[in-house]
């Protein structure tokens, strides 16, 4: 770690309870930062935020009146809001053919008008302190296909012209705005999805697991920790003059050409 560079920031992070939101939200508060937590699950965003002195609002991120109550907390608990991690999301399966409509609208409706609207209600809160920095959680599925993600792969591309659009609009009022795009991450929701597709091969998650990151130059999935890192890095200070861009986190995964490597190892 870099020392302490939030001390005095307060960030949102959604999607708080598990998994990299959590894992984000201890980094920002190991770094000297206040936190508050969201997530639709009381239970575990209240245990994240009393191990790290942070606060917890149970909610949907759909919701305008409860991110509204999450900004309204977090300037009356610590003063204020400079960071917004958006990283609430849902993994549905499906290609365009078989997804169902509700599951279809379901997705977008988190995965982007979420990330939206949590940017909305931050922002004129960044403004009063100064400036701020967003960072939305998309996927290396925003930059790649995968087989029968129609609607999540969607989503996460749609995600880096929303990021793009704050960038370009915000960045005078020195507000930035970036996207990061892990991999595989060793996640609840990772290994849900995993073990469906598993299950329907009749295979199990880990082997699965280890098929898709059979041909990533670091061969593994990323931690959740790792994952937090580079998002810490693109919230803080040190990012100061990073707009508008998108982080590959994904152990080298979008450098592969996989065809042409089953080919040359066949």
């Amino acid at each position: 770690m870099t020392g302490k560079r939030f001390e005095g920031k307060v960030a949102l992070v959604t999607g708080g309870g598990t998994g990299i939101g959590a894992a984000t939200a201890r980094r920002i508060a190991a770094e000297g930062g206040k936190v508050i937590v969201t997530g639709r699950r009381m239970e575990p965003i209240a245990q994240i935020a009393e191990e790290i002195g942070g606060a917890a609002l149970a909610g949907d991120t759909t919701d305008l009146d409860h991110l509204n109550a999450a900004v309204a907390l977090g300037v009356a608990r610590f003063g204020g809001i400079d960071i917004l991690i958006a990283n609430a999301g849902i993994e549905l399966i499906g290609s365009i053919l078989d997804v169902e409509l509700e599951a279809w609208r379901r997705t977008l409706e988190v995965n982007i008008e979420g990330a939206m609207l949590a940017s909305r209600v931050v922002i004129p809160e960044m403004r009063r302190r100064g400036g701020g920095a967003i960072v939305h959680v998309a996927s290396i599925a925003g930059l790649q296909a995968s087989p029968t993600f129609v609607s999540y792969m969607t989503t996460k591309a749609a995600l880096l012209g929303l990021s793009r659009s704050i960038a370009l609009d915000f960045g005078p009022e020195r507000i930035r705005s970036n996207v990061i795009c892990p991999a595989l991450v060793r996640t609840e929701m990772t290994e849900r999805s995993i073990g469906f597709v598993a299950t329907a091969k009749g295979s199990t998650t880990e082997t699965l697991m280890q098929e898709v990151v059979r041909f990533y130059p670091l061969r593994r999935a990323a931690e959740p920790d790792e994952i937090a890192a580079s998002i810490a890095f693109l919230a803080s200070d040190d990012a100061s003059f990073i707009t508008g861009t998108v982080l590959a986190a994904d152990g080298g995964a979008s450098i592969v050409d996989v065809g042409g490597l089953s080919l040359s190892q066949g």
